[in-house]
């Protein structure tokens, strides 16, 4: 990994030291159940939980020389709506904004929007038979990328659902959406992907949340497989009556395409939570 993350990283971590500190100095008298309660919340994909997460990722080793690098930030809003007495709709969007070097040869660098992703599920406000929580509803692609090697150039829909457990501290479950393209640009390649995202994650009673997950993703047009294994810690502060949770983990590229990332990389993001 070069220099430039391995410093992002080291401030980031000196910087989550620092809030841990403050936060431990003011903790006393918090309701350490409701704070539990709270993460418990943000492993659920489809919790009556208003956040904005801002998710920061940094892969390397990208291109055929494997010269190649990428920032990306993801920015993530969580809107659940009451629809009637049993039903919720939660709307979730993925904003990326990247900057990336030499992803291709000769390509040079690329810095701007991303396309949108937009998905909407409707799920039951009870879990269902067994504890188990799920919604389902549309996913949309929308060509908003500002240089064509940002983006498809293609607007998509399909499907979207998760189904999901929590029983004590643990939470598992899985996401799954599948987008074609329904128009856009004539002259660039259809889209038929398919995304997979199994998850589990543990809870402990000082709000800490420790996740495994994968996002796996199938381009059905080129029949390759993108499979990077996610290892996350994450710790729920509370800042006067704000309550944010900040994130650091790493990841590893168990399966990439030919141009793909490779090897290990990083995450890293904060979640401005909203409850009511």
């Amino acid at each position: 990994m070069s220099a430039k993350p391995i410093r992002a990283l080291a401030a980031l971590l000196l910087s989550c030291a620092a809030l841990h500190v403050a936060w431990a100095q003011d903790a006393e008298g918090q309701d350490a159940a409701g704070a539990q309660n709270l993460a418990k919340k943000l492993s659920n994909p489809v919790a009556s939980l208003i956040s904005v997460p801002l998710q920061f990722n940094y892969d390397q080793n990208i291109g055929p020389a494997r010269d190649g690098d990428k920032y990306l930030l993801n920015i993530q809003p969580v809107i659940p709506v009451s629809i009637s007495s049993d039903w919720n709709m939660i709307s979730r969007t993925i904003l990326p904004v990247a900057s990336q070097h030499e992803v291709a040869p000769g390509t040079g660098s690329q810095t701007g929007l991303g396309d949108v992703t937009q998905s909407l599920f409707f799920s039951p406000k009870a879990p269902a038979s067994g504890g188990w929580i799920w919604g389902a509803g549309p996913v949309l692609l929308l060509p908003t990328a500002t240089d064509r090697l940002l983006g498809t150039g293609k607007w998509g829909a399909g499907p979207t659902f998760v189904v999901l457990r929590q029983q004590g501290a643990w939470t598992y479950g899985m996401l799954f959406n599948h987008i074609w393209s329904v128009g856009g640009q004539s002259n660039r390649t259809a889209v038929s992907s398919s995304f997979v995202q199994p998850f589990f994650s543990y809870n402990t009673p000082s709000a800490w949340t420790f996740t495994l997950q994968t996002e796996s993703t199938y381009d059905w047009k080129h029949s390759q497989w993108s499979v990077p294994i996610n290892m996350v810690a994450a710790k729920l502060m509370k800042f006067g009556h704000q309550p944010v949770q900040f994130l650091l983990g790493a990841r590893y590229w168990d399966h990439a395409t030919d141009n793909g990332p490779h090897g290990w990389a990083m995450r890293a993001g904060v979640v401005f939570l909203f409850p009511t």
